[in-house]
């Protein structure tokens, strides 16, 4: 099976950045574990997921574009619940401020995406 979606830039920072939300969120409370702990892990992987559907629907401009979109708003929906983990205190400035440069350019990725489906279109 091709998996080429892996070997898109945006798709490897997407999985290295949920990745290290993963690791990160290990160290959150216990009472947050069905709350903001399930929620960042859960959007974080979702764009991953969704560049993964993107990709096998890419000669349909209209599907791809819709699951970028998805990916894309699963991004920033994963900004949302980095900045509720620093502001609760639980990761310091420095990973806020990494996570969040990460999430803008893996934004700032897939809006390229999302406004140049052609340049995905499988060449038959």
């Amino acid at each position: 099976m091709n998996e080429g979606f892996k070997n898109l830039k945006v798709y490897q920072l997407a999985y290295k950045s949920a990745m290290e939300i993963f690791n990160i969120t290990k160290g959150f409370p216990k009472e947050e574990v069905y709350s903001l702990t399930n929620q960042i892990r859960r959007s974080s992987r979702s764009v991953c997921a969704n560049l993964a559907e993107a990709y096998r629907k890419r000669r349909y401009p209209r599907n791809f574009t819709s699951k970028i979109s998805d990916a894309d708003g699963e991004a920033s929906e994963t900004m949302v619940w980095i900045d509720f983990s620093h502001t609760c205190g639980y990761i310091d400035l420095q990973t806020h401020e990494s996570l969040i440069v990460a999430y803008r350019e893996i934004g700032r990725m897939l809006g390229s995406m999302g406004d140049n489906p052609e340049k995905f279109t499988p060449k038959f």
